[in-house]
């Protein structure tokens, strides 16, 4: 039905700009594709390109031409805003798949989920049909969804039976015959009292309309750009107004001031005024951070006095003792330096949301309507499987980003289900719907967060500072809805079941019935059919099948993309005081922001590159759909504390320079974690120290969620004036010249790859980066302009006017979901750079890590956002195994960079040193375990020798060992000050490195080793984000114990130092000369072992009465090996030797 109609679309549309592009270069322009054109009853045209015509005739022999229907008393076309708003209910009321060798449809849906739809968004609203026999249209309707009914009899009439009663039934409305009062469209409310747009000029589709959009407005930028008076604006302060367009009318008949000479001077509210910045550095107190930098200097002359003394004084009795200590000390010595020296320069950044109000959002000089000029954010919303990631958690995630405090109309939500199920699917729809009550409730009364699942379940009071009579009542009516939707929720598994098995045995009975009558009335066996998974409305799901078969798999599904909410109107919805809604939302913009469910196609014999991929299908959907030119991108557990974190963001962005910065990370704060947080959970050592000290370096590391991107950034683009901004390896300490000849050429280019001076921006190289998706390329120039930072200040560069993003977004067609639909096959990526240099980087598991790098690598900046109120809160797993494989899926992602062409010793000049030395440490640390593991048995192997690490305890080795550990703890303590957070969870994170090093990364060295050498892959499962079975104790998942075969290093130290102090205190107590420093020196660093790994004993006991059996076993095997081995390697013997007459019984 609608493939041919969105072929012919995507062609002509592509064939403008290619044709401009040949003609630059000088190039004929190729024959562009011959469209014909069919008008349906619904105003919708279906095209049809001469490719898809059964013709044996050659294109290239004929001339090109379009076939046109003219106006004629029956054939009267409509309104183009008409036509677009009908278009778009289509769209949104359409499930679009397709893919690899498959044809593009669009299915119609009248019903997405069981229950009612009611906003006039929502996909499959709830709408009336005509009534005129044999006309299956909609009714026309409003913006909010409101039936439009021409004639008093209320009498349902779909616009074209309309316009055929007034033009060719004499205006006699068909149900009650008496004539139509009013005739026109206009006068029933057709228009959303917006002036209508020009009509755009023949041929020129979207894509050129924005990009002409984007040029007239060059001359304004420039000027604003280079300082000089600006004209118009100094008009519009005195005597001009706008017109339609840039035209400037003066008042009374004259030209701006009819004084020459005050034209020359400025007025003196716009000298007055001062320019005012959106972000702050704010630079940690002298007094904290200089003895901090004191004591990082004075601790690394100490270890390399200690160092340089211990090679000198070997311990002749135990040289193997001695060569482990020394090289384990070695390492620890570079690593700690790897880790310290990022730290020299922490910063902390404050914004103003005020300004960015004042700026973006208030009425202006160039923006006299108040319309918000803040740019386009697509956020992405990744999930793979129901099972382990709740739909329930992602429906709340989902809820709170349509309830942002953002404009609604710049929002966009995009949800890729790589999984494709239709349990994911139905659970968006229903948030969809709940949407239409929470969003407003959330508006009106200010709530905080937006999350319905964490909102409900305070522990403060709600009522706090709620001043609104009806807030309790309210509160109340949606706490019921809100448990109804969890109802629903919980109960989709079932119902998709039972529906799938009521419509397959109907199937199954049909199937019968048609057998028995081919083989007249013969008994026949029964008919297999394969048991499908069914859609509300009948047909079958397009994705995974509960039952997989042939493509319907989750590694073998068609691509799908259904527009949940339409794209909101341009100006705010104020609700009404309706009896027929639950709650008043008078004067409340009711309006939500465009939600679309994704999910890629998928086919096998393709690597489909794992989460990484599902998000570069993601950039490629929306940058045709809604093209905004930031993306923040969040896991789906993730959800959105606090509802301005994105103004916050945006203040960085729009911010003078901000056009440098790739990506704002925000902190990753958790929810559900015990109060202890026995495995460091929190992770606020990472976030609250190591993330502060890069953001005043060359930015912070990308960490996977809760980082808004800059568009351009993602597709591989360095950063505008990248050759005035060459830091070159020592620009910490030394600053270049810049080049004048240079920085003139990068402030016109806006665009740029690659490294030489003399390489531009060569667009028709852009289909061998991008793939073949014209309107892909066309977008991406659109996506730069639009996330510039205002033009309002001279020293602000590669700027745009202000007043340049107020205009109404362009409405979806079929054409373009269609278009979204082939960048989302599984062969798009062929032969193109996605993934090795645009978008997010294949090739490993840390794929977040690597993105990031990447961009510092090109020269671009990223700054770290810590909001006052936590912008993101999501869920981590508190038990230990859950916690292992964690950490070890980061570890073997970092031991992959440092074997790839991602390793930082192979960076580029514009990455800075200090910047290099922290990815360096990010690939390196995973390796310390090698020698941690060695180190930590040397204690034990120590006291069952009955030698130590030195030859004797003198004063020169215990004063090394003082300086060394006080200024370990007095870096710990004045960290904990710059960075706010506490001792406890310094020490937690202290302890989890241990825990994590003796088991997480030292299998990851060995996978990562065997991939590299064998090349075996490696595969993870995902972090399970479903609670415990206990339902009575919020911390159940703490309590279980689930073995594996990471936890058999820490054990076997544990036992191993318990066993060794054992031996040597009775040892020492029956021996004839007592070595008591030898013995004190083991059993202190034995201790020191074993109380960094007592959260993980603990984490072994489980709940009283709990343990595993195999624990106990475990842990009695590994005591009798040790003991017995050492009674055969070294047995105690007579009273000459050390340990007396001792024996072991």
């Amino acid at each position: 039905m609608a493939s041919d109609s969105f072929k012919g679309s995507r062609s002509s549309r592509s064939m403008a700009s290619a044709s401009d592009i040949e003609l630059q270069q000088g190039k004929p322009p190729l024959p562009p594709t011959v469209a014909f054109a069919r008008r349906t009853s619904s105003g919708r045209y279906l095209n049809f390109s001469r490719d898809d015509l059964d013709s044996e005739l050659g294109s290239v022999d004929y001339a090109s031409y379009t076939v046109h229907i003219p106006p004629t008393p029956d054939n009267q076309p409509m309104d183009p805003s008409i036509s677009a708003k009908v278009e778009e209910q289509y769209v949104s009321n359409s499930l679009f798949t397709g893919g690899f060798n498959s044809v593009t449809r669009a299915h119609l849906m009248d019903k997405v989920i069981e229950s009612e739809a009611s906003h006039p968004q929502m996909a499959g609203a709830k709408g009336s049909s005509c009534a005129i026999p044999g006309c299956d249209s909609k009714v026309m309707s409003d913006e909010r969804g409101v039936d439009i009914l021409p004639c008093e009899c209320d009498f349902k009439i779909c616009r074209d039976c309309f316009l055929d009663a007034v033009k060719s039934g004499g205006g006699i409305c068909p149900g009650c015959k008496d004539p139509y009062k009013a005739t026109d469209l206009d006068e029933l409310n057709m228009d959303t009292g917006r002036p209508l747009p020009l009509p755009p000029p023949n041929g020129m589709s979207k894509m050129e309309r924005r990009l002409s959009l984007m040029k007239s407005t060059k001359s304004v930028l420039m000027r604003s750009q280079t300082g000089d008076f600006d004209h118009n604006r100094w008009l519009f302060e005195t005597k001009g107004t706008y017109g339609y367009g840039n035209a400037i009318w003066p008042k009374d008949g004259g030209f701006g001031n009819e004084n020459d000479e005050g034209a020359e001077v400025a007025p003196t509210e716009l000298i007055n005024k001062p320019w005012r910045p959106l972000t702050r550095k704010l630079k940690i107190p002298a007094a904290v951070l200089s003895p901090y930098r004191l004591l990082i200097c004075v601790r690394m002359v100490a270890l390399g006095l200690f160092l340089a003394w211990r090679i000198n004084h070997k311990n002749e009795d135990a040289i193997w003792l001695w060569g482990m200590s020394v090289v384990c000390e070695l390492w620890f010595a570079f690593s700690w330096l790897l880790d310290q020296l990022p730290k020299l320069c922490p910063i902390n950044r404050s914004t103003d949301l005020a300004v960015l109000k004042e700026k973006f959002e208030e009425p202006g000089p160039h923006n006299p309507t108040g319309k918000s000029d803040l740019p386009g954010i697509d956020i992405f919303v990744s999930t793979a499987d129901p099972e382990k990631e709740p739909p329930l958690v992602t429906a709340n995630t989902i809820l709170s980003i349509l309830a942002a405090d953002y404009p609604v109309e710049k929002l966009a939500c995009y949800v890729s289900d790589d999984g494709g199920a239709l349990l994911t699917f139905e659970a968006m729809a229903e948030a969809a719907s709940f949407a239409d009550l929470w969003v407003p409730f959330c508006r009106k009364h200010g709530i905080e967060p937006r999350n319905p699942e964490s909102y409900f379940n305070l522990k403060r009071d709600p009522y706090k500072n709620k001043v609104r009579p009806d807030f309790v009542k309210d509160r109340r009516r949606v706490k019921r809805e809100y448990d109804e939707f969890k109802v629903r929720i919980n109960g989709l598994p079932d119902s998709i079941r039972r529906r799938s098995d009521a419509f397959h045995a109907r199937e199954e009975i049909k199937a019968m019935k048609l057998e028995r009558q081919n083989v007249n009335d013969e008994p026949a066996e029964r008919v297999k059919i394969p048991k499908a998974t069914w859609m509300a409305d009948g047909t079958h799901w397009p994705g995974t099948w509960m039952v997989p078969s042939p493509e319907h798999s989750k590694g073998d599904h068609a691509g799908i993309i259904q527009v949940m909410l339409k794209p909101p109107s341009d100006e705010p919805l104020r609700g009404t005081s309706d009896d027929s809604k639950l709650l008043d939302f008078t004067d409340v913009d009711i309006r939500l922001p465009l939600l679309v469910y994704v999910s890629r196609e998928k086919r096998p014999g393709y690597d489909h590159n794992k989460k990484a991929g599902a998000m570069n299908a993601l950039v490629r959907a929306s940058a045709i759909m809604s093209n905004g030119p930031f993306i923040l991108n969040l896991d789906c557990d993730h959800y959105i504390y606090n509802s301005q974190a994105m103004r916050e963001g945006m203040c960085f962005m729009m911010d003078r320079g901000g056009d440098r910065l790739c990506y704002v990370q925000f902190p990753q704060r958790f929810e559900g974690i015990d109060p202890s947080d026995r495995y460091a959970n929190h992770n606020t050592v990472f976030f609250d120290v190591n993330m502060r000290a890069l953001d005043g370096l060359q930015g912070p590391v990308y960490v996977g969620t809760g980082c808004l991107f800059r568009r351009i950034a993602l597709y591989g683009f360095d950063p505008p004036r990248s050759k005035e901004h060459h830091p070159g390896c020592c620009s910490c300490c030394f600053s270049r010249r810049k080049k004048p000849a240079a920085v003139a050429s990068e402030e016109n280019r806006a665009l740029r790859m690659g490294d030489s001076d003399e390489e531009d921006m060569n667009i028709s190289q852009f289909p061998k980066k991008f793939g073949n998706s014209t309107f892909l390329v066309d977008s991406i120039p659109v996506a730069e302009y639009q996330g510039r930072p205002l033009a309002d200040h001279p020293a602000v560069k590669n700027g745009r006017p202000p007043g340049a993003l107020t205009i109404p977004r362009e409405l979806l067609d079929a054409s373009t979901v269609a278009e979204a639909i082939s960048v989302i096959s599984c062969w798009y990526e062929d032969k193109t750079e996605w993934g090795e240099r645009v978008g997010w980087i294949y090739g490993s598991v840390t794929e977040d890590v690597v993105t990031g790098y990447r961009m510092h690598n090109r020269g671009w900046k990223s700054v770290y956002c810590v909001t006052k109120r936590d912008a993101f809160r999501g869920t981590a797993p508190i038990n230990l195994t859950d916690r292992l494989h964690q950490v070890l899926r980061w570890a073997t992602g970092s031991v992959e960079i440092f074997f790839s062409r991602n390793n930082a010793l192979l960076a580029s000049p514009r990455m800075k040193f200090l910047q290099r030395i922290a990815y360096l440490n990010v690939g390196i640390y995973p390796f310390t375990s090698i020698f941690l593991i060695v180190y930590c048995f040397l204690p034990a192997l120590s006291l069952f020798s009955g030698q130590f690490i030195v030859q004797t305890l003198n004063v020169t080795f215990l004063a090394y060992l003082l300086i060394i550990t006080v200024t370990l703890c007095m870096l710990a303590v004045l960290e904990i000050k710059w960075s706010g957070i506490e001792l406890e969870e310094w020490w937690r994170n202290e302890q989890f490195w241990l825990i994590g090093g003796t088991s997480a990364h030292l299998a990851a060295v060995l996978q990562g080793l065997l991939k590299v050498i064998a090349g075996i892959e490696i595969s993870f499962t995902l972090t399970s984000k479903s609670a415990g079975d206990d339902v009575d104790d919020e911390f159940a998942d703490l309590y279980i114990v689930k073995w594996t075969s990471l936890m058999i290093p820490p054990i076997v130290i544990m036992m191993t130092n318990l066993i060794a102090i054992a031996v040597g205190v009775s040892r020492t107590i029956y021996s004839v000369i007592p070595q008591w420093s030898r013995l004190l020196g083991g059993v202190f660093f034995s201790f020191w072992v074993l109380a960094h790994l007592y959260p993980f004993a603990k984490g072994l006991m489980g709940r009283r009465g709990r343990t595993p059996t195999i624990v106990f076993v475990w842990s009695g095997l590994i005591a009798i090996t040790i003991s017995l081995l050492w009674v055969a390697i070294n047995p105690p013997s007579g009273t000459t030797q050390i340990g007396g007459s001792f024996q072991f019984p």
